[in-house]
């Protein structure tokens, strides 16, 4: 049996049971079908690639073929309780349009990003002046994926500016359980390699009702 992604493990203490639930670059489903049978979810993935697709199906999910970077656009407004995003916003051509896209179409949405200011990361370019390649990096720049990567201060920044609320952090590290953390210390932007947010739209205050004249 294959040990369970500490960053899945997350998503499942996070996502409440019975919720509806979109899985934005589910790959083969994995994550989906974990969903499925430990929380109940009405699930739905989204999958650039065929294989992926096919995978899913085969394993009875819902699934569409689509990009995350443009088809999250069709979804309806508040379709969904959650919408996932494990390790793939650094990998989209435009992060800003897909984390709005994300709390449009649901009211919470769960993102992974990896950390560029960890520790490891930092000493790496100091002593030998090349990008690194971590465990959670692990590519070479000429063949990474990630496209537009960030560090903690940067991301937390970015939902400042959206005017989004973090709700909960984790610090994720690989062969480690998770750590609840404020992603807004300066202490956790070197030493967690990467983070898992719960985010959410802030409430905008509801307007003052009207006044009425009494004696009209």
């Amino acid at each position: 049996m294959s040990v369970l992604r500490e960053d899945f493990r997350e998503i499942l203490r996070l996502v409440r049971p019975g919720s509806r639930v979109l899985d934005v670059g589910c790959g083969e489903g994995e994550l989906l079908e974990l969903l499925t049978q430990e929380k109940d979810v009405q699930g739905q993935g989204l999958e650039i690639s065929g294989e992926g697709v096919s995978a899913c199906l085969a394993k009875g999910l819902s699934v569409v073929q689509g990009d995350g970077d443009r088809d999250l656009d069709y979804f309806p407004a508040k379709a969904f309780d959650y919408a996932i995003l494990s390790k793939t916003l650094q990998q989209m051509r435009e992060p800003r349009h897909v984390l709005n896209e994300l709390l449009r179409i649901a009211d919470h949405a769960v993102v992974s990003v990896p950390n560029f200011g960890h520790w490891r990361v930092r000493l790496a370019l100091l002593v030998n002046g090349r990008m690194p390649e971590t465990s959670t990096l692990p590519d070479p720049w000429w063949s990474t994926p990630n496209i537009h990567l960030c560090t903690l201060r940067d991301f937390t920044a970015l939902c400042a500016d959206l005017d989004l609320r973090i709700d909960a952090c984790a610090a994720i590290s690989l062969g480690q359980p998770a750590r609840p953390i404020d992603p807004a210390r300066p202490i956790e932007n070197w030493r967690a390699e990467s983070a898992l947010y719960l985010l959410s739209r802030r409430q905008s205050p509801a307007p003052p009702a009207p006044k009425t004249d009494l004696f009209d």
